[in-house]
């Protein structure tokens, strides 16, 4: 491999992160597509992978190259070496979802069968819970929660796509007890309501993919007063990921324009279980 070169998945997100200030908007794009279905890239060609990224095969490759690799099939390898060990392949899972509609996972939505839509999004909600059970490390988990249990209330920022986990996550922090407040810009006044987070407060910051311009001008405004932020988000090149005291990424299923929520529901469920056990009511 070339001087330089990622040699295994961790390397090339670590290379990534350093390197995405410096990429084109262009390659910017596919470094985020890459990250967020490192199975498809695994095992999809280049002209598959360019279709469902929204780009061209030539922006692959310059991206391939720009990372130091001879070619996309050199920098697929890395991705294929990411699926080697006792964890689920991805090859099952492609083989359970080509058992369901009974077509290819690639191959478009036929919205004039409802059970086919269902069973579509079914099985990728599926799909992205095993990858969400990998990749959520033990460690990230519990110092996310232990930083919730010694934080006087959580404020919630999640807008657009992610506002509907966020505001389950704002009636399930209630339930347990937990102050929680629900940034809702309601009567355009998000900056009053960020001006109410006290020191001992944190910031719970829900975005993914488009990144919703609000939801990260609000994180910015509470990094730069030197509030606690906790993140959840889709991968480590996420405009947000850096900020937070703690990081969980939720690599969502999309099929077209819509993104299942299912994961971070589960996640933000399970996160908030747990803080409940915590919590003298």
């Amino acid at each position: 491999m070339a001087s330089g070169q990622a040699e295994d998945y961790g390397s090339l997100v670590a290379m990534l992160t350093a390197r995405k200030a410096k990429l084109s908007k262009r390659l910017q794009q596919v470094a985020q597509f890459f990250l967020n279905n490192p199975e498809d890239v695994a095992i999809y060609t280049i002209v598959e992978l360019a279709k469902q990224a929204g780009t061209h095969p030539s922006t692959i490759s310059r991206f391939a190259k720009e990372l130091g690799f001879e070619g996309f099939a050199e920098l697929q390898g890395v991705f294929r070496q990411r699926l080697v060990g006792p964890k689920m392949t991805y090859a099952d899972r492609m083989k359970a979802l080509s058992e369901g509609p009974g077509r290819a996972p690639s191959a478009g939505l036929e919205l004039d069968e409802p059970h086919v839509v269902f069973d579509t999004f079914v099985l990728a909600a599926m799909d992205a819970l095993l990858r969400l059970r990998e990749d959520v490390q033990p460690e990230a988990l519990a110092g996310f929660v232990e930083t919730l249990r010694q934080s006087g209330a959580v404020h919630i920022a999640a807008a657009k796509g992610a506002f509907g986990v966020g505001a389950y996550s704002y009636y399930g922090f209630s339930r347990i007890g937990k102050r929680a407040h629900l940034i809702d810009n309601l009567g355009a006044m998000r900056e009053q309501q960020l001006a109410a987070m006290a020191a001992d407060d944190v910031l719970l910051v829900l975005t993914f993919d488009d990144y919703t311009p609000e939801t990260i001008e609000l994180a910015l405004a509470a990094h730069k007063r030197g509030r606690k932020l906790l993140v959840i988000t889709d991968n480590e090149l996420s405009p947000v990921a850096k900020l937070g005291r703690h990081t969980l990424y939720v690599k969502e299923a999309r099929l077209g324009h819509f993104r299942s929520q299912v994961p971070a529901m589960v996640l933000c469920q399970s996160i908030i279980v747990s803080l409940g056990s915590h919590i003298d009511r």
